[in-house]
Formats: structure tokens, sequence, C-alpha cells
């Protein structure tokens, strides 16, 4: 096989593989775009500060809907237009009565948690507004996380795994079992 046909096959294996919307996961954890996140060790006082199971999915399910929205504000095609407000607009469509009970149930645990609402949906935005400038599949990230919400398999927002995991680094960690 000469180099510019090899090139050309594993292009069009690559442009293949990119168009492709699964609607299975790939992974025991889901559809594997959640970036790595860094090892954060839990601290001493755990006990006293971590998040039921309830809570941390409120917390979870928050953390998809606000990364979502900064990835749909940042990511523009050529032309300067969100290329991914179709498939946004379609996530808000279908979990709609999720979102609004969950700002709710949100709202409830970070009062519970002695932390300012509109300061954590804040530094959520904030967190994944940096992101772009170390991560080149920031975008792709996106695009992936709203294809899997949007998968007919998919019935519940706690089943997205957002596309980054800022719960270590915001001091939020599960109790131990």
């Amino acid at each position: 096989m000469n180099p510019p046909f090899r090139t050309t096959v594993a292009l069009a294996a690559l442009l293949l593989a990119t168009a492709c919307t699964f609607d299975q996961p790939n992974t025991a954890a889901g559809p594997g775009y959640q970036a790595r996140s860094p090892t954060i060790a839990p601290p001493a006082n755990l006990a006293s500060i971590c998040f039921d199971d309830a809570s941390l999915s409120a917390w979870r399910v928050r953390m998809v809907q606000q990364e979502l929205s900064v990835g749909v504000l940042s990511c523009k095609g050529a032309d300067g237009n969100r290329r991914l407000d179709p498939q946004y607009r379609a996530f808000v469509a279908k979990f709609d009565s999720e979102l609004r009970s969950n700002a709710e149930a949100l709202q409830a645990v970070v009062k519970g948690k002695g932390r300012n609402f509109d300061g954590v949906i804040t530094e959520i935005a904030n967190r994944t507004a940096q992101q772009p400038t170390g991560d080149p599949a920031f975008c792709s990230r996106h695009q992936r996380a709203l294809e899997w919400s949007l998968a007919p398999s998919v019935s519940s927002l706690t089943q997205v795994p957002s596309p980054y995991d800022f719960g270590p680094e915001m001091n939020v960690f599960p109790c131990p079992r």
C-alpha cells in the first residue's frame, strides 16, 4: 500500500468514525467523552462534608447542564455561529422537567452545605470556560455529550456524564459506603 493511499484510507476511517453516533455506551461508565480528571484525595474531614447519593446526583445533573451551556456558547463555526445550538435546544426540550426539578434540589443541597448556589454555578461555568485553551477536543467533547444525551436509550440526565468532572476540584466527594 503506498503512503498517499494509506493516508486517504486513514482519513476516511477517521471521518466515518466521527460521523457515527452510537446509541450505546462504549464504556461501563458511559460514552467515553468525559475528560480525565486529576486525582484529588478526599479531605480528612470527608465524613462531615461528603455528598450522599441524591445530593451527588443533583450536583452532577447541574454540572452537565452548566458545562453544556458553556460549550454551546464557546463552540462556533467558521461563520461565527454557534454550531451546537440545535442539539442544545433539543437537550433542554428533552430534559426540561428534570432540569427544573434539579434546580430546586441543588439549591437545597448547596444551602445545606453552606455554599452559595449562584457561586457554585458560576464556578462550574468559569472552570468550563477555561478548558478550551488546554483541551483541543473541547468542542468535540461537548458535541459527543449532546449526542449521547439525545440518544433514545438515555432517559435521564443521571445517565449523562459531564464533559469534565469538577467535583473533586470543587470539594465535592461521595460519602464513603
